[in-house]
């Protein structure tokens, strides 16, 4: 137990945060209160201990004071803030509509108008060119409110009821509505604490929801009647292991309803017939240590992607009545060089969607002799997924394309023709042309000898030798950072910038081993790795440690803050969005959101080895009095994924003992959480923040 050494009194109230009114650009300096944190026999003395505490006053003084310091700092950039944020707001288009899929009958899409935030869902009962009708006007919904998101609409089999998430705050706590869609008035009590997403039963009037606990961990699916008092809604199952999520969703052939329940390493599922929510959920395969298996249902079988003695995933199926791994098929081999990520099933086709080489392919097979094709995409890094495809008895697959230099593309191919058809391209309002820019890819040679992708975009008509150069970053969770386009991006490459993206071990671009080679005992190749890129593009005269800087957020964050540790003259700045950077304490404390289900990422800190592995690359224990880049770091008071006060801590601890006089500023949001503002425009400030931080930093000012 944390014990503390000094106790609040009037006077040390006092002098928690010491900030000049006058001289706004002395920076706070957060009073030292160590607190003992014991663990394996050994204290750590953690002098911002105090700051985990959002209910203290004193807390929000200090982030206030904190971003009026940051305010300060920056106010020579404003204008180049401004002309960003004009810019990469003058791209997006104001009137803007997603291409419309048919669910049961139903044609859905959403649209913004010209100067509103939000989006508005509608729908066509059969044709395009019937009426419209509105589902829901996010902006008018959002009226007085700072933040505001609706998730998960779900409509029900009869088309006549939405069910929605809302959230107000941030924390992504969800309540649930439902609405009429005839009369559009919301028809039950708004069910509360949830994940947002809810699923009919085929009755029409069962709906399935799950809670969230203290820890803000998904772990109780409830079975709710409407129009009955949510007092009696039948708790039809709790996840009792701390280490696992779980939630329920609809089958594609909306023939069953399916509890899913998700740990890093396992996964377990059960079902029931959507004809009958008032039965009993049937398990199909017991969840097992290093089995991970989706499901999906089709002609009386289910489809299976899983490791199951595949490290890098096969495809299996199995019938109805015999749903144990024992009586599992293979249709899908498992590749030693190439990835499954996910999979289609549609009526006469099978569409795989792979990863080889750290690229995507579309993989589609025929289920009559199984033959099979790939789609060729032709760019050199680049981005392929499928999208969305509610409809089983169809010969067209809808998925989405992207690269470094190609605007987010929705198409429709016709999998028995061949025909492509683009549906849509992303609109970027303004002078962009495609052909201004060029993407490559290259391999660094990490310091293990292993090569690690490194995917970038320039603007062809300048030199690349020694020029600025953003290098991102991630290599957690075994989540692949896949080459996309961002049309506020062309606010650096117009002003002579490389935009680079390190595919760092701990994602899955190459594969499971890839993650695998960088989590637990592992975990300090995916900041090596990024090192090492960083040094590759150094040696190839693409920049210089003077025009080098690096972005990583969340886990990402995590990765800034251990790259610059070990070597901290690499960069000239860095910005670390909502940094994980506290880790050790975090992971030791299981009351905060993650923890325990994080154990088979990070490794379980109650176990001495993983403690000891943990603490020597925590970005917040190995903070040293030494010169640290220019840092920007963001936070969100409403975070439920990584609390505030890890990124408040960890930029106290830094101005305490850097010895450097390079910027140091921490941007607090106090109206939203983990994902930052709401609304499509309001959004792109902190990103015109975060790239003049750079641009001044690099010298450009225009």
């Amino acid at each position: 137990m944390a014990k503390y050494l000094l106790s609040l009194t009037g006077v040390t109230l006092l002098l928690l945060f010491a900030c000049s009114t006058n001289q706004t650009k002395n920076p706070p300096v957060a009073e030292k209160i160590p607190t003992e944190l014991k663990k394996h026999g050994q204290t750590r003395i953690d002098n911002y201990f105090w700051l985990n505490d959002r209910e203290n006053p004193k807390v929000i003084e200090y982030l206030k004071a904190e971003n009026e310091y940051t305010n300060a700092m920056i106010t020579d950039t404003e204008e180049l803030q401004e002309r960003v944020f004009t810019e990469i707001v003058g791209r997006i288009s104001k009137n803007d509509e997603s291409v419309p899929y048919k669910k049961n009958g139903y044609y859905y899409y959403h649209r913004y108008e010209k100067d509103k935030e939000y989006p508005i869902y509608c729908r066509k009962n059969g044709s395009l060119e019937k009426k419209e009708e509105i589902l829901l006007d996010v902006n008018k919904m959002a009226e007085g409110n700072n933040y505001f998101h609706v998730r998960s609409l779900h409509v029900s089999t009869n088309n006549q009821l939405l069910a929605f998430g809302v959230d107000k705050v941030g924390r992504r706590q969800y309540d649930i509505l439902v609405m009429d869609l005839i009369s559009g008035k919301i028809i039950d009590q708004a069910i509360k604490n949830t994940t947002g997403s809810a699923v009919w039963a085929n009755d029409n009037k069962t709906l399935f929801y799950t809670v969230k606990d203290k820890s803000l961990r998904p772990y109780k699916i409830f079975k709710h009647k409407l129009s009955n008092s949510l007092e009696n809604d039948q708790n039809i199952y709790t996840e009792n292991d701390s280490t696992f999520d779980t939630s329920i969703y609809k089958s594609k052939s909306d023939k069953f309803l399916m509890i899913s329940c998700d740990q890093t390493l396992s996964t377990e599922y059960r079902y029931l017939d959507a004809d009958n929510p008032d039965g009993q959920f049937k398990i199909i395969q017991l969840r097992g240590k290093d089995i991970e298996y989706h499901v999906e249902h089709f002609n009386n079988q289910f489809f299976i992607l899983t490791n199951y003695r595949a490290k890098n995933f096969r495809v299996m199926k199995t019938p109805l009545n015999k749903t144990q791994i024992q009586f599992w098929q293979e249709v899908i081999p498992h590749r030693d060089d190439v990835f499954l990520e996910n999979f289609e099933i549609f009526k006469n086709y099978f569409v795989l969607q792979e990863r080889k080489n750290g690229l995507h392919h579309l993989n589609i097979y025929n289920w009559k002799n199984m033959s099979n094709y790939y789609l060729n995409f032709g760019e050199p890094a680049y981005s392929a997924y499928i999208s969305t495809n509610p409809e089983l008895d169809t010969k067209i697959l809808r998925y989405g394309y992207t690269s470094l230099t190609t605007p987010k593309s929705t198409y429709d191919f016709n999998m028995q023709t061949k025909a492509k058809t683009l549906m849509k391209q992303q609109k970027v309002e303004g002078d962009f042309k495609r052909k201004n820019y060029q993407t490559e890819r290259l391999w660094a040679i990490a310091r293990d000898g292993v090569k690690v992708p490194i995917s970038f975009v320039y603007r062809k008509d300048l030199k690349k030798e020694k020029m600025p150069l953003l290098l991102y970053g991630y290599g957690s969770y075994g989540a692949s950072m896949s080459p996309y386009f961002n049309s506020a991006r062309l606010s650096l490459l117009d002003r002579g910038f490389i935009f680079a993206i390190a595919h760092i071990r701990g994602g899955q671009e190459m594969g499971r081993k890839w993650y695998e080679d960088g989590k637990l005992l592992k975990k300090k190749n995916t900041f090596t790795d990024f090192n090492d890129c960083a040094q590759y593009l150094i040696s190839q005269k693409y920049t210089s440690p003077q025009r080098l800087f690096a972005m990583g957020g969340s886990a990402g964050g995590l990765l800034m803050g251990a790259v610059i540790n070990m070597q901290p003259k690499l960069f000239k700045g860095v910005i670390a969005a909502v940094p994980f950077v506290d880790i050790v304490t975090t992971m030791l404390d299981e009351s905060i959101p993650l923890t325990t289900a994080e154990y088979d990422e990070w490794g379980n800190p109650n176990i001495k080895e993983y403690y000891d592995y943990i603490l020597s690359y925590s970005p917040y224990d190995n903070v040293k009095a030494r010169e640290y880049p220019a840092l920007l770091v963001t936070a969100g008071l409403h975070d439920s994924q990584v609390q505030y006060w890890e990124p408040a801590k960890w930029v106290a601890k830094l101005r305490d003992l850097k010895t450097d006089d390079h910027v140091l500023l921490l941007k607090t949001n106090m109206e939203a959480g983990h994902s930052g503002t709401t609304g499509r425009f309001k959004r792109q400030k902190i990103t015109a923040l975060e790239y003049a931080f750079i641009l001044d930093l690099a010298g450009i000012d225009k």
